[in-house]
């Protein structure tokens, strides 16, 4: 079951970034499909035992719903947060007060826990650093609003958590 979900993930990734249909003529390019199944087959017989450890989960119409939900919550927090960084760049007094601090996240599972770091560290201003077996996160921050590891789990982890546990917890 693993590596049949594998399989079928890393070729329907490989057809959305080629796209091997061509409207115009309204024919499919067998040498890409062909490229794709070979490419998805490598993948899947390199990495079947690493990549899927849950291959149900991948059946679950639920988590593409929370999915398409937290796409525009993150682009909205991202934008948010670039404005932010480029009004501490323009400031004649460039407002910065850097430093790392040290967040508490309820996720469990591994995936769920790379997933809200890359979310974190692709929002301008936050970087995580390290991420501890027991839940914690440092994450460098570029405005330091609060030591409190409570109130900074508040203002950096909370906004994603809710919509990461459901797609992948």
């Amino acid at each position: 079951m693993r590596t049949i979900t594998l399989f079928v993930f890393s070729f329907v990734t490989w057809c959305l970034m080629v796209w091997p249909y061509n409207a115009q003529t309204s024919s499919l390019d067998w040498q890409a499909i062909l490229i794709g199944i070979i490419a998805s087959a490598l993948v899947t017989i390199l990495f079947h035992e690493i990549i899927i450890t849950h291959p149900h989960k991948w059946y679950d119409v639920k988590r593409y719903f929370w999915l398409c939900a937290y796409l525009p919550v993150f682009v909205y927090y991202c934008i948010k947060a670039n404005i932010d960084m480029v009004y501490r760049v323009i400031h004649p007094d460039m407002p910065i007060n850097p430093g790392i601090v040290k967040v508490k996240t309820t996720l469990k599972s591994e995936s769920a826990i790379t997933a809200l770091a890359n979310s974190i560290t692709l929002t301008p201003g936050t970087l995580t650093v390290d991420a501890t077996d027991d839940g914690f996160l440092y994450i460098h921050w570029i405005n330091v609003a609060t030591d409190n590891i409570d109130e900074a789990s508040e203002l950096i982890v909370r906004r994603f958590e809710n919509f990461i546990r459901r797609i992948f917890d």
